[in-house]
């Protein structure tokens, strides 16, 4: 049997204060598995839990109870760690260095020699759209940009576990576009990627599975399909239909079946539409 990339067992976290009082139950015993080349989407509200479930699975916190294993190892131990990328929710760049420098820095803290550094540096920067920047400051990017640099760092040791914290956050609609295209890239090459996102449609797009967390525990878990899909209705699209014969059918269907029928109009995601009409402009 394959170990997973993340397992949780019974995680609990207790905040105390000085007199080692309990202050907050941030997380009260929740059970998640994540297994290779899952898009996992971790969700919920502020205060739900998902902040510290993320930090006790990078080992900045330990837990009050139960288990964290990241490929069967404990989360502080060097081994998961070497396997292990992160994006924080704000990116903390050194703004006097240039874009490739940041990226070789990086490149020479996880034990890259210097001509395998430069490789990857020049790959990353093309994958994030940034070639034509890398020697700009990061001081004078804007934040959508210092965020494409961030997610690059993440990437540079060739991570099999990237945990994203906002991956999005500050990005332009193409920008956004293009960080979702290199998530689901990454998972098709069997990279797990674990992320946390308020904007609800983008996780809806890339995420294979979601957990839903509320008050410290798990109030939804499961594939990202089957957890949206309504069963108990259906949907039809016919081609072709002006909409006095889609009232028609819609009329016809609903005396053959005795139930409410209703109808819409199919319509584009906005993302898109977005894309299109910038890539028509341009």
């Amino acid at each position: 049997m394959n170990t997973p990339v993340v397992e949780i067992k019974g995680l609990k976290k207790t905040f105390r204060d000085f007199w080692l009082r309990p202050v907050a139950e941030a997380v009260r015993g929740i059970d998640l598995t994540v297994e290779k080349g899952d898009v996992f989407g971790l969700l919920g509200p502020n205060g739900s839990g998902k902040s510290t479930t993320i930090k006790l699975m990078l080992g900045l916190l330990a837990p009050s109870g139960g288990t964290v294993r990241l490929f069967g190892q404990p989360p502080r131990s060097r081994a998961a760690r070497a396997r292990l990328g992160y994006l924080p929710e704000l990116s903390y760049l050194h703004p006097f260095l240039t874009a490739r420098e940041t990226l070789l820095y990086y490149a020479g803290l996880s034990g890259m020699g210097g001509t395998a550094a430069k490789r990857r540096t020049n790959a990353l920067l093309e994958q994030v759209g940034l070639a034509s920047v890398a020697n700009r400051a990061v001081g004078g990017f804007s934040k959508g940009m210092a965020r494409r640099v961030a997610l690059a760092a993440a990437l540079v040791a060739e991570p099999e576990l990237l945990i994203l914290d906002e991956p999005t956050s500050g990005l332009d609609p193409i920008g956004t576009r293009d960080v979702k295209e290199l998530i689901r890239s990454l998972a098709s090459k069997g990279v797990t990627v674990v992320m946390t996102s308020h904007l609800l449609g983008d996780t809806e797009d890339v995420c294979s599975r979601i957990a839903i967390l509320s008050k410290g525990l798990v109030a939804a878990c499961g594939r990202t399909e089957e957890l949206l899909t309504r069963k108990q209705d259906a949907r039809f699209t016919v081609a072709g239909l002006d909409e006095a014969e889609a009232k028609a059918f819609a009329a016809d269907a609903a005396a053959r079946l005795g139930k409410e029928v209703s109808f819409d109009h199919p319509r584009v995601p906005l993302e898109d539409f977005f894309a299109e009409t910038v890539g028509e402009a341009r």
